[in-house]
């Protein structure tokens, strides 16, 4: 397809962090000066994810009370919709903007508040995926599931584990991650990024329903064909992947692969103002560089669907998009 197909294309983001995608005006207005697109956005010649990781400090800042989240939220949904997705699961550590004046329920209201006001606006449907952080204590991040578990099905649909992985392995986090379970709270862990397919093993044992990244289980058929048999989805971003050196070169991008092996793949933006990026930019690329076909892109957008963690309703609306496609 060419870029204004592909744009057309009606599509579904599962792996897209809210701090990392809002857009320069939203962060110019809420802090009330000009901003650089070299302050938000990562470098061409990125040389690591440190590197990558700087570029959050700024819009963090703007997501740190009630009005920040609320404009984020409708940010976040106004930019879907200049490409026709559809559908997005947003990612979000709500512990990062929590504090003593403003408690978790009040975090997650606000945010939810400007997503449902951009859905109305716009169109684009919307779930929360709720982030616990590797660098915070057992204790925290169980504190904030439990919290995200009262908005269950009214906005916020799973959690998951970001941060550090190479500092902070999955074994860490069995677990607080049974007791996600127990709680009822479906979730995908960040998992294999960093190079170590261990992660990703520990993530499907503990019962993770998706895995973000995935990419160390390339050349790993035991892992990928126990992905396949469980029908785990995996998140895929390939841009981000490149710039934050996860992988050293496109050609070594387990994309193709994993396509092979009949695995749930799904492409995602990752962090669409950091790496510059947005979905149809995704598609257009995988396409170019490593052929991924038509029929594949539509394959990817109906394992999308099959691995959503919305409900029935919303996967059957969307399925039917696809349909005759």
């Amino acid at each position: 397809m060419k870029l204004d197909e592909l744009i057309r294309l009606p599509k579904i983001e599962q792996h897209c962090h809210l701090d990392g995608s809002l857009s320069r005006t939203f962060v110019q207005e809420k802090l009330g000066r000009e901003v650089s697109e070299s302050e938000l956005e990562v470098a061409a010649d990125c040389t690591s994810l440190n590197e990558y990781l700087d570029k959050f400090v700024l819009p963090c800042s703007c997501i740190e009370d009630a009005d920040g989240l609320r404009r984020a939220g409708y940010d976040f949904i106004s930019q879907m919709k200049k490409e026709n997705v559809v559908y997005t699961e947003v990612r979000f550590a709500p512990l990062n903007p929590a504090h003593e004046s403003m408690k978790l329920d009040r975090v997650f209201a606000s945010l939810l508040e400007g997503l449902e006001k951009g859905k109305q606006e716009f169109g684009v449907e919307y779930n929360v995926i709720v982030c616990a952080m590797r660098h915070h204590s057992e204790e925290t991040n169980r504190n904030m599931f439990r919290a995200a578990r009262g908005f269950l099905g009214a906005g916020v649909c799973a959690g998951d584990l970001a941060g550090a992985e190479a500092l902070y392995p999955m074994s860490e986090f069995k677990n607080l991650f049974e007791e996600v379970r127990k709680l009822g709270l479906p979730f995908t862990i960040h998992a294999g990024e960093c190079g170590n397919a261990a992660n990703i093993a520990d993530a499907i044992h503990a019962g993770a329903g998706r895995i973000g990244h995935g990419i160390a289980m390339g050349g790993n058929p035991g892992l990928q064909a126990l992905c396949r048999e469980k029908k785990i989805g995996i998140e895929m971003c390939p841009i981000s992947n490149l710039q934050t050196r996860a992988v050293e070169s496109a050609s070594e991008y387990p994309l193709r692969e994993f396509l092979n092996a009949r695995l749930a793949v799904t492409i995602n933006t990752d962090n669409r103002t950091v790496s510059n990026t947005s979905l149809s930019k995704e598609l257009e690329f995988v396409q170019r560089v490593y052929g991924i076909t038509d029929e594949e892109i539509i394959l990817m957008m109906r394992n999308a669907v099959d691995t959503l963690f919305a409900d029935d309703g919303v996967k059957n609306r969307l399925i039917r998009l696809y349909e005759g496609l």
